[in-house]
């Protein structure tokens, strides 16, 4: 970890803007939130400011308002959940700018909470404009940012802001720099990783930078396809990328060259259409009817890949292995979180719908670590710099 955090700079009695992520999902019936789960994440940091006396400002997204006000993404709800975490009052505002705000924050005292409305009310938030970057500034005496799921966002709350305050990581984003850092600078050997999801496209940067890394590479989910296409399989009407055919086949290679064993599902569950009223059936992949669609891994795939990742002691897992939101499609996501979760090995799970659905099946504490940044995980550990990260000072 080379950047300070809120530990490494004075935080007694002063002003805090503190970005956090608090982009939750929602019941779109009720309104609800689903998921607290990275409200939680960021009560370390919120509740070690309130413990050392600093007027707490917090500003988040919700949701994609595209820089008009919504009422249905408006910040109260995320407060009223705040504050029966902290047990706490949480006070809000109309706005995330502006006299009205200053005068509430002027009115803050040490261990206050106030969570800003949405900043992505304003268009300004997303062009990284300066001058709305300065008014965010202009409420506090420093930065803190533990939104690392929008650290690959150049934003005026996760850079602009950092132009004129300094900025320091909060504890969640230092949690993700070292969880995710040390399995890219020093894993435990065996390191397996676990890929999965719709497209090739999305995995291809990460595929080659852990190529010197990893001991061993499975393949699942749609982006399997696309593989076993290279490799000469009729996948009749699974998705493809047929452009990424020929990229396909060089990672296999360049794979064998490093010495890592890369393998592809053996049998797959395979239907016409991707509903829940499917009739689905499983073949193995030399048998994919040509009027059919790949929709999970197969049982066979299922213990074969169980096998390998026992044997690992680091397990990375990104992406599901088939279309988990209909369950009959679901069996071979569910066995790998399970599977991972009964491990004593280092297990990290890359952010996005993979994280949602350890939540979901309640496996989050049994997992050594679950990024709360989907593109902010893959962008890292495909070895790019992330802006939120660079903007804070170094140690």
């Amino acid at each position: 970890m080379t950047k300070k955090t809120v530990r490494d700079i004075e935080v007694d009695g002063e002003k805090v803007l503190v970005r956090v992520d608090f982009n939750v999902p929602l019941d779109i019936k009720t309104g609800a939130i689903t998921d607290a789960s990275r409200i939680r994440a960021a009560l370390p940091t919120i509740k070690y400011l309130i413990n050392h006396k600093a007027k707490v400002i917090l500003c988040s997204h919700l949701g994609r308002p595209k820089g008009k006000v919504d009422e249905e993404l408006r910040m109260a709800p995320i407060a009223k959940r705040l504050s029966q975490l902290i047990d706490l009052p949480v006070s809000t505002t109309s706005d995330c700018i502006g006299a009205d705000v200053e005068k509430t924050v002027n009115n803050l005292k040490g261990g206050d909470v106030l969570l800003l409305e949405n900043i992505r009310f304003h268009a300004e938030e997303e062009a990284n404009d300066p001058s709305f970057a300065q008014a965010l500034a202009k409420l506090a005496d420093i930065y803190v940012d533990d939104a690392f799921g929008t650290a690959h966002r150049t934003h005026a709350s996760t850079v602009g802001v950092a132009k004129y305050l300094p900025a320091v990581a909060g504890f969640l984003m230092e949690k993700e720099l070292k969880a995710l850092g040390s399995i890219l600078a020093s894993p435990e050997h065996p390191f397996g990783t676990l890929l999965g999801g719709a497209k090739v496209s999305d995995k291809i940067s990460l595929i080659q930078n852990i190529l010197d890394k990893v001991n061993l590479l499975l393949i699942g989910g749609g982006m399997a396809a696309t593989f076993l296409k290279a490799e000469g399989y009729d996948v009749g009407l699974s998705l493809l990328e047929p452009e990424k055919q020929s990229l396909a086949q060089e990672l296999m290679e360049a794979a064998k060259r490093n010495g890592v064993s890369l393998l592809l599902p053996t049998d797959v569950m395979v239907a016409e259409s991707i509903s829940a009223e499917a009739k689905s059936e499983v073949v193995p992949i030399t048998n994919i009817p040509a009027n059919k669609k790949i929709a999970d891994i197969g049982p066979k795939t299922i213990d074969l890949f169980s096998q390998k990742i026992k044997q690992c002691e680091t397990v990375f897992w990104n992406g599901p292995m088939g279309v988990y939101e209909i369950p009959q499609f679901a069996q071979g996501t569910r066995a790998m979180a399970e599977l991972l979760a009964s491990l004593a090995a280092t297990t990290v799970v890359g952010g996005g719908s993979t994280a949602e659905i350890v939540a979901e099946m309640n496996l989050a504490q049994k997992m050594t670590h679950v990024s709360t940044g989907g593109g902010a995980s893959l962008n890292f550990l495909e070895g790019k710099t992330l802006p939120g990260v660079n903007v804070l000072l170094d140690k």
